[in-house]
């Protein structure tokens, strides 16, 4: 335990493993922080405390800081201007010469600064490859002018500012921008109102490196622009003539470069090489309940209630959009639905439903879908002018935004008036029953109030087509069947259509006016919810929907099995054509020892697993003779069998409750 204590004290890394820092990795590591240091202590330790502000309140020195701090914003500007675009591209963009692009943007952080100064001097000075050009066209004359300064300045700071915000954006999951653009955001408003306030820590460290970095520029302003007086003699430069003729002056004007980059570093400790720490913590605030505000949010999700009756109405998307829609690519299939149809888009993972989505809205290259809106095509429009909204799995909420800015920004994003907007966005949170919750933040909603606030903010966009990508999955049962029936109370009065992708089959059935099934990006099967439960044409959905399934070939007395069992049916399809046996669980009947009478179907086999569903249990029975089977029986039926994992058993099904599914 002393160990394990003294290791705790030795290093904040080892902090939560407990590991003692070894002495060969100690030692080199005090003497780098030694050698770090003495630079740091020399400059104190020389300055002459006495002369400090004498010093530095020179008229040379006050004339170089004035111009430094002209030259470094300016250069931050331009940095801000050229670098954000830059480091969207390298991070959002696949496109030819990539590599090397970041290498160019990499090349003045490890480029000798005097090199960087001759390289400018040929590229822009007045024999190099543009000089002669912008000052013929323009009378613009670079070197030996503070402009020079600038773009010197600018050519070796620039990358901080483009490095760090393209590691926070590479770290910004692309569902938001997405969700915006599906709410009718341009791509250029989307990076203005959700891509930068979401990346803002990393674009502010970056941004304040850069100042930094461009601040104590020498080797390339000096090659490059020159070391005049007044127009481009900048703090450092001063500093390198002060070494001449006064080295205690020279050591009090290094004091104040030093003391700018320290405040500078000490104010983004651990920050910048993020990029973006501060928007990582509010997304996973909101993807997940911490341990300390558990209790607190499922107190909040019991007291989530349904709008009241006198609720303000808000009004309706007018108009109805019926679909018409050819996917092509990985998902390919054909969809007709009328205005006010609800869609569940069921199948196995990789079926293709998230691709279906995506295709719709037109975010992805794997498929693609022309795509009629009642009497609009917009196959070829951006996603922001399809009128199609999406809601993704987890809501997708803007964190920087309150839940009624985040209900009204799609209505922003298609120019309603702000007062409008925050108007009909208060009334749809009213309907959802989360009006007071409107000036919170999405990491202070529960998962219930989230959801609800994602749906409102969908429907307030006013689309014709709405998609919800497993809207319900991340709530627990309580909160989950609670918003179901509002959305199923607000699914009724739209008047477009809405597909909704689900692994459950109460939603399916419950939301849903149809069961559209995929397999492999095809579609197996597009019916009403209860032809779907009775007939599944899927062996997933047929499980899904708590059956037991089996696909084979039918012969003359039922179905042939791959593994060379045998399932006996009332029933006859034609020999030799594949189907699929369903069963129900409670068609199953569980014996101690083998039964006899009528039933057809009889296979011995041994318990698996024991359930409770509701009243009653569920029983997994493995059998050497047929795929695994699932019975559902009471609680008194199985005490009276004394069942329990491992029991052997025997399973009879009848052959009249044995259906039959072409496939």
């Amino acid at each position: 335990m002393k160990n394990s204590s003294r290791s705790h004290r030795w290093s904040p890394g080892a902090r939560s493993r407990g590991l003692r820092a070894p002495v060969t990795l100690l030692v080199p590591a005090l003497l780098a922080v030694a050698f770090l240091l003495m630079p740091l202590i020399g400059i104190l330790a020389r300055t002459s405390w006495s002369d400090l502000g004498t010093h530095l309140s020179s008229p040379g020195v006050t004339e170089a800081l004035k111009l430094s701090l002209l030259v470094s914003f300016w250069a931050l500007g331009l940095s801000l201007v050229l670098g954000v675009p830059l480091a969207w591209l390298l991070a959002r963009v696949d496109f030819p010469g990539k590599a090397l692009v970041r290498s160019l943007v990499l090349l003045p952080m490890v480029l000798p600064p005097t090199v960087g100064g001759v390289a400018l001097l040929l590229g822009f000075g007045r024999r190099g490859l543009l000089g002669p050009w912008l000052e013929d066209t323009f009378g613009i004359t670079l070197p030996f002018h503070t402009s020079g300064a600038v773009v010197a300045a600018t050519f070796v700071a620039m990358p901080f500012l483009v490095i760090s915000l393209e590691g926070a954006l590479g770290g910004l999951r692309p569902r938001y921008e997405e969700t915006a653009a599906s709410l009718g955001a341009s791509p250029f408003r989307v990076f203005l109102t959700v891509t930068l306030p979401m990346v803002a820590p990393g674009l502010v460290a970056g941004a304040a490196l850069t100042w930094a970095r461009a601040l104590g520029e020498f080797g390339a302003t000096i090659t490059f622009a020159g070391n005049l007086p007044g127009t481009t003699q900048t703090l450092p430069l001063q500093v390198y003539l002060l070494l001449q003729n006064s080295p205690e002056a020279a050591t009090s004007v290094s004091l104040l470069l030093l003391a700018i980059a320290m405040a500078v570093l000490v104010a983004l400790r651990g920050r910048w090489t993020g990029g973006g720490t501060r928007s990582v913590s509010v997304l996973r605030t909101e993807d997940s309940d911490t341990e300390d505000s558990g209790t607190e949010r499922s107190r909040a999700d019991e007291s989530d209630e349904p709008a009241p009756a006198g609720a303000p109405k808000s009004p309706s998307p007018a108009g109805s959009w019926a679909l018409h829609a050819e996917v092509s690519g990985f998902t390919q299939l054909t969809l007709d639905a009328a205005p006010g149809t609800t869609i569940a888009v069921v199948g196995e993972n990789g079926a293709g439903k998230t691709t279906l989505l995506r295709a719709l809205l037109g975010l992805t290259p794997r498929a693609r879908a022309a795509l009629r809106l009642g009497d609009q095509d917009v196959t070829d429009l951006a996603p922001h002018r399809r009128g199609v909204a999406w809601v993704p799995q987890d809501g997708a909420l803007f964190p920087h935004l309150t839940a009624l800015a985040n209900t009204a920004y799609g209505l922003r994003a298609q120019g309603v008036a702000r007062a409008e907007a925050r108007r009909e966005a208060q009334a749809w949170l009213d309907r959802l029953g989360v009006g007071r919750l409107a000036q919170r933040r999405p990491s202070q909603l529960s998962g219930g109030q989230a959801q609800r606030v994602a749906l409102a903010r969908a429907l307030a966009a006013r689309p014709r087509l709405l998609l919800l990508d497993e809207p319900l999955a991340a709530l627990d049962q309580t909160t989950r069947a609670r918003v179901r029936h509002t959305l199923r109370t607000h699914l009724d009065g739209f008047g477009g259509v809405c597909l909704i992708v689900t692994h459950d089959p109460v939603e399916a059935v419950s939301l849903a006016d149809r069961v559209l099934v995929l397999d492999g990006g095809r579609a197996l099967q597009d019916a009403p919810p209860a032809e779907v439960t009775r007939h599944p044409r899927s062996p997933w959905v047929a499980r899904m929907l708590g059956r037991n399934a089996w696909p084979g070939e039918a012969r003359a007395d039922g179905l042939a099995l791959p593994g060379g069992g045998r399932i006996v049916a009332a029933e006859q399809l034609p020999a030799g054509s594949r189907a699929l046996a369903i069963i129900a669980p409670e068609s199953v009947s569980v014996h101690r020892d083998r039964p006899s009478g009528s039933p057809r179907n009889t296979w011995p086999g041994t318990v698996r697993e024991i359930t409770a569903t509701g009243s009653r249990l569920r029983v997994l029975i493995g059998s050497p003779d047929a795929p695994d089977l699932v019975a559902e029986i009471t609680p008194q039926a199985a005490a009276e069998l004394r069942l329990a994992e491992g029991v052997a058993v025997w399973s009879s099904v009848k052959a009249t409750e044995v259906t039959l599914v072409p496939l």
